[in-house]
């Protein structure tokens, strides 16, 4: 099944939308999945200027490019965390900061949510990447001990806030894609679990896959596209290299920068890590998944105009065809001696 190989530009935010553009073309990628931060789709734009929308569609096809998929992960994290502090100042649109006020950030982040999705529709695609933010994730750790009530609480909290975002989402024909992701509401699989429950398991919400947050975890990446396969509605690839059992690394990673040896895990260049590759596109053939496979590069040990390319050369490798019919038939027959 031939499956569209874009290039996720949140990690590529620091140069022009045309240099992004250039670069992926040259590379031989077929489309990007568009970032809403940097200049690369800026929803307040595309909303306010009429020409905004088929200026960048129109430079895009100038570089023979499409594109499936926005995401607003930045945004998205400010509409249900708790503490709101100056890590959200780091990476929050100005206007969307405003005076810092928590109640007031997490308000602003919910309405440019639900603009990112009328921007979306405008541009043409049907899936918002995304964050939810989660008011317990700081809970994590258990201790002081956090009761069930907490715990309840959150995901209550997080059904409030993001069923209004939905109800939009839903208005103008476009789903939104969790990335099950450390921090977030949703963040493994019995919490993913929880999350679909919370909110009614409504179709606008659904799962962005990426697999290096499971890894690293030790859960199955690809038995989560198995048990949630009707929610897969987009794909990232980005590897992870776990460096524990030495006695000394571990998995939470110990404060330490990208690329430490003394840390217990990182991100490496997609086909480098420790992600089963082959058995988690197997299973997207499976569940029938035809929609972009986004290259998410993160490598904080190799420079990213060698590793973009390289990635792309792996996964083009790994997109492999599902059998057809024909074959499955043919199999079956003279497997039964027919």
């Amino acid at each position: 099944m031939s499956r569209p190989i874009t290039l996720f530009t949140g990690q590529w935010a620091d140069l022009p939308f045309d240099e992004v553009c250039r670069l992926a073309a040259e590379w031989g990628y077929d489309g990007l999945e568009l970032a809403c931060w940097g200049d690369h789709f800026e929803v307040d734009r595309a909303l306010a200027e009429p020409d905004y929308v088929e200026r960048r569609r129109a430079r895009l096809a100038e570089y023979g490019l499409s594109v499936y998929a926005i995401s607003n992960h930045l945004v998205g994290q400010a509409v249900c965390d708790h503490p709101i502090d100056e890590r959200h100042q780091d990476i929050l649109p100005s206007e969307v900061w405003g005076d810092g006020d928590p109640a007031g950030v997490r308000e602003r982040a919910a309405e440019r949510m639900k603009d990112t999705a009328r921007a979306a529709a405008l541009l043409g695609v049907d899936t918002v990447v995304g964050f939810t933010g989660s008011s317990i994730w700081h809970t994590v750790a258990m201790f002081p001990p956090v009761s069930q009530a907490v715990i309840d609480r959150g995901y209550q909290d997080f059904a409030d806030r993001w069923n209004p975002i939905l109800d939009v989402f839903d208005e103008v024909g476009v789903r939104f894609a969790h990335e099950v992701h450390p921090s977030e509401i949703a963040y493994d699989y019995w919490t993913t679990r929880r999350a679909l429950d919370a909110i009614g398991h409504r179709p606008a919400f659904g799962l962005n896959w990426d697999p290096s947050h499971f890894v690293w975890q030790d859960l199955d990446p690809a038995d989560f596209i198995l048990e949630f396969a009707d929610r897969i509605y987009h794909v990232d690839c980005k590897d992870v290299k776990l460096a524990v059992g030495n006695g000394r690394n571990g998995r939470l990673g110990s404060h330490l920068a990208w690329a430490d040896p003394r840390r217990g895990w990182d991100f490496v260049s997609t086909g480098h890590g420790d992600v089963p590759w082959e058995r988690c596109f197997r299973a997207l053939n499976a569940i029938g998944y035809t929609g972009p496979i986004s290259i998410e590069w993160e490598d904080a040990g190799m420079d990213r105009l060698t590793g973009a390319p390289e990635a792309l050369r792996f996964v083009r490798g790994l997109s492999f065809t599902a059998p057809d019919a024909a074959f499955d038939s043919a199999f079956s027959t003279r497997r039964e001696g027919r």
